[in-house]
This record gives C-alpha cells, sequence and structure tokens, in this order.
C-alpha cells in the first residue's frame, strides 16, 4: 500500500508539475497599454515641408513574450476621430470624405498574423493594416527597450517598446479627387509609436 500510495503521489506530482510547464509555454503575457505615457505619431509632406500629427487614442490587445513568440500576437485600432495636427479645420479635413472619411470608415486596424525576433531586442510583427476598405499586408518593426517592475504600482511589470513604419497613403485612398495628387499633400507616411504596456503579476 504504501508504494502504490508514493507512486500515485509521484504520478500527481508529475501531471501538476507538466500542467504548469504547458499553461506557461502556451500562454503569451497580456499587456495594456498606458495611454497617458504612449503616443502614435506620424508625418507627411506638405509641399516640402513635414507636417506631424499624433492620432490621441487608442485600443489594443497585445499578447507578448520574447521567449513566446508563437502565442504572442498584437491587434491594435485606432480611432479615426482622435487625429490632431494641432489646427482644427486640418482635422476636420482630415477627417472628411476627402482623406479617412470616418463617417464611414472610423478606424483603421492592425492585427498581427506572426512576430519574429530579428536582432537584440528587436523584432517585427507581419500582419494586415486596414485603412478604410482597404487592407494590406505590412511589416512593423519594434524594439523592446525594457522590461522592469513598476516602481510605483505593486504587483504590476512595465514594459516600453517603440515601433517605426513607412506607408503611401495612396495605397489605401486616403485622399481622393483633387486630394490623391501628391503635389500638395505628400504620399509617403512617417508612422512612430512610442507604448509603454503593463501588466499585473
Amino acid at each position: 500500500m504504501i508504494k502504490k500510495a508514493t507512486y500515485l503521489t509521484i504520478t500527481a506530482f508529475l501531471f501538476t508539475a507538466f500542467a504548469a510547464f504547458t499553461t506557461v509555454d502556451r500562454d503569451a503575457t497580456s499587456w495594456q497599454v498606458d495611454k497617458a505615457h504612449s503616443t502614435i505619431k506620424f508625418s507627411i509632406t506638405h509641399f516640402f515641408t513635414p507636417v506631424t500629427g499624433t492620432f490621441d487614442d487608442v485600443d489594443a490587445t497585445i499578447n507578448f513574450d520574447p521567449n513566446n513568440l508563437a502565442e504572442s500576437n498584437i491587434d491594435v485600432t485606432i480611432p479615426i476621430e482622435s487625429v490632431n495636427t494641432r489646427n482644427d479645420r486640418r482635422d476636420n479635413h482630415l477627417r472628411s470624405e476627402d482623406f479617412f472619411n470616418t463617417s464611414q470608415w472610423p478606424n483603421m486596424r492592425f492585427v498581427s498574423n506572426s512576430i519574429e525576433q530579428t536582432g537584440d531586442n528587436q523584432f517585427v510583427a507581419r500582419g494586415e493594416l486596414t485603412i478604410r476598405d482597404v487592407t494590406r499586408e505590412l511589416d512593423l518593426p519594434f524594439e523592446l527597450k525594457g522590461v522592469m517592475d513598476h516602481p510605483m504600482q505593486e504587483n504590476t511589470r512595465v514594459a516600453g517598446i517603440v515601433a517605426n513604419a513607412e506607408l503611401m497613403r495612396t495605397d489605401f485612398g486616403v485622399g481622393v479627387g483633387d486630394w490623391a495628387a501628391t503635389a500638395v499633400v505628400g504620399d509617403q507616411v512617417d508612422i512612430e509609436l512610442n507604448l509603454e504596456l503593463t501588466t499585473s503579476i
């Protein structure tokens, strides 16, 4: 009976340990965007001069673990109404049918299909970006700036991510009619995402 009990105890212990390991291996860490300390910036030329702006709102589901990229994924939605170029007239024009047409397509969205490591703390999220009614493949390179225990929030970790990308607005139909031309408003848009992320531990 002692041997049988010992066998059952060892078996139960091994099963529990295996279950715990597979759970850790399966789930990537879920992070929340700290909007107060994050920015989404863009730059595009007007004639010859770069004009910068931000999108001041973002909704994101970020599951990321450098040691478990197979289960890591990013799903980011940006409400275009939150566009801010520090000029109300220009912002309203960007929301209009001439550009984003937010009454019909209020959001842009990026969803990753895979995340790969390309160097020390360097990664690329490969996925699809949808703006207006157009969806195109996009590679989004990003750098993990660091991860640490949050000094001001108990049982919380904080991480920093910086991402940069380039896209062509005309690929997504942003700018119609006279505004489809690129002599006044350029075609290439440079995007920078500075994201502060937190997770409970």
